[in-house]
């Protein structure tokens, strides 16, 4: 199956890459060098690569980051959507798209409301989320008015080897690491209390391949673990694993305007029609993330 991923050279995007890869696809790889803000860049891509399916990765992911810039965030996620679906329209009608959006889109949701099934209503409640939603309501659009095969996948917290440490389970790691090297004494740290499902990026990679398999055009399929952990546990475990002698301070500047305290979500509707469901246990992952950042710290 011939490939392309935009936003190839992210986290989500290099183990992409080596999924296909490896699963025997031909992959067309895109990152900086595709401004998909720019609609002749895709559509340059796009005649150059004719891909059979156009997995969508390219976007301005982190929730903190979109507060100080809704503008730009909008204009990444929003029209680079926008693009690449126009491109696909005219230049390979055939090919599908898998656009990947967001648990996000959700927002504030109650425990009573949970997990959540892709028919719940959605309320972002952040700009990134905003403009994810936005970017879905394009997709849509492509499917109802001109038959256009998209798939929209929204998947919640995953997380792995490679991720930056501008999330939090890599940022908690790297602070771990380095107050341990240096004998600090404490780490910042934002809102512990929240709960969050999280799913190994290999397994949401996984997901992705089988949804452009077996996945409906037109349709939402959440990616989600199904089981919500609590970020003051994961915190602690990886404390004890790490820095047992580093207390955590909880830092006022990485407090979020609007927090979501608990988000879990069900994946039945994926599991039913492609049959996928998660490998990979959450310490495992934990485990990899830890090793992974030792390795960054060791070689410099």
């Amino acid at each position: 199956m011939r490939a392309l991923i935009t936003g190839a050279g992210g986290f989500v995007g290099k183990h992409l890459e080596r999924h296909l890869s490896s699963s025997g696809d031909e992959v067309t790889s895109v990152d900086k060098e595709c401004d998909v803000t720019s609609a002749l860049d895709v559509q340059r891509v796009l005649r150059a690569s004719q891909p059979e399916v156009i997995y969508h990765l390219a976007a301005l992911t982190h929730v903190g980051d979109s507060w100080n810039d809704p503008v730009g965030f909008t204009r990444v996620n929003v029209l680079g959507t926008k693009n690449v679906l126009d491109a696909a329209h005219e230049d390979c009608p055939d090919a599908l798209t898998i656009l990947v959006s967001t648990s996000d889109v959700y927002g504030v949701v109650r425990e009573s409301d949970l997990p959540l099934r892709e028919s719940f209503r959605t309320a972002p409640a952040n700009p990134y989320s905003s403009s994810k939603l936005e970017a879905e309501h394009f997709a849509h659009e492509a499917w109802r008015a001109r038959g256009q095969r998209v798939i929209i996948a929204r998947p919640f917290n995953h997380l792995g080897p490679g991720q930056s440490t501008k999330f939090v389970v890599p940022a908690l790691v790297s602070r771990l690491l380095e107050a341990r090297a240096n004998n600090a004494t404490s780490i910042p740290v934002g809102d512990l209390s929240t709960r969050r499902d999280f799913s190994d990026v290999r397994d949401v990679v996984r997901a992705y391949r089988l949804l452009s398999l077996y996945g409906r055009a037109g349709e939402v399929y959440n990616i989600a673990s199904g089981v919500d952990s609590s970020l003051s546990d994961i915190a602690q475990r990886l404390r004890s694993q790490i820095a047992p002698e580093v207390e955590l301070v909880v830092d006022p500047d990485l407090l979020r305007p609007v927090e979501i305290p608990v988000m879990r979500g069900n994946f039945d509707k994926l599991h039913e029609e492609t049959g996928w469901e998660p490998s990979i246990a959450l310490m495992t992952s934990l485990d990899d993330v830890i090793n992974d950042l030792r390795a960054t710290m060791a070689n410099g």
